[in-house]
């Protein structure tokens, strides 16, 4: 399978690279292709211009600012995000790119009439996620899961009718010990290298 690997984070040495560097490990090992996306490293753009929010529903249009992200989405089979949880969901930058990536036309219909939009992601037969967050799991439940459900049930939609799903999190990165996060490298490379 070839997999986008979408990966969001300021600081080198972080925990979350870490993870990115296991996830990568994993399915390459798992036979997968990976294409490494790092969102900071090639210095992406996740604010929305005037000219680009103008052209957002006009065919073609739409495409020509984001064409190189776009093009590597729609050459994937499965979308892997790689990202530290912050204020409950995607950091700005990666909501950004999903929201100047994913467009009309591209990656889903625009309704019409009664009929809701329509995803086109058809080759996008995986997406999964590996992230941390501070709060505890009972909070995160409580405030609604905005990040999980972003990706999981939000971008799920314009996927493959059979697109599997995954969700990889170590709740309170900020208090946990090391033996947590071995325990969540290790759950991140025993369930992503068993991807067939």
């Amino acid at each position: 399978m070839k997999i986008l690997l979408v990966y969001c984070h300021p600081r080198k040495a972080s925990f979350t690279e870490a993870a990115r560097d296991t996830a990568i490990a994993a399915l390459q090992g798992a036979g997968h292709e990976v294409d490494l996306l790092d969102l900071y490293a090639e210095g992406f753009n996740p604010v929305m211009s005037e000219a680009e929010r103008a052209g957002y529903h006009t065919r073609g249009e739409n495409r020509l600012p984001v064409a190189d992200h776009l093009d590597r989405v729609k050459a994937a089979e499965g979308l892997v995000f790689v990202y530290p949880t912050w204020w409950y969901a995607q950091p700005a930058m990666l909501k950004g790119w999903l929201e100047r990536v994913l467009i009309p036309h591209e990656t889903f219909t625009m309704p019409e009439g009664n009929q809701p939009i329509r995803g086109l992601m058809q080759n996008i037969r995986l997406l999964a996620v590996v992230t941390s967050l501070g709060s505890p799991k009972w909070w995160w439940w409580l405030v609604g899961r905005p990040g999980q459900r972003i990706l999981l049930s939000g971008i799920r939609v314009l996927c493959h009718p059979k697109c599997r799903t995954i969700w990889l999190a170590l709740h309170r990165i900020d208090v946990v010990g090391e033996e947590a996060r071995k325990a969540h490298l290790e759950r991140v490379r025993a369930v992503l290298g068993g991807i067939r």
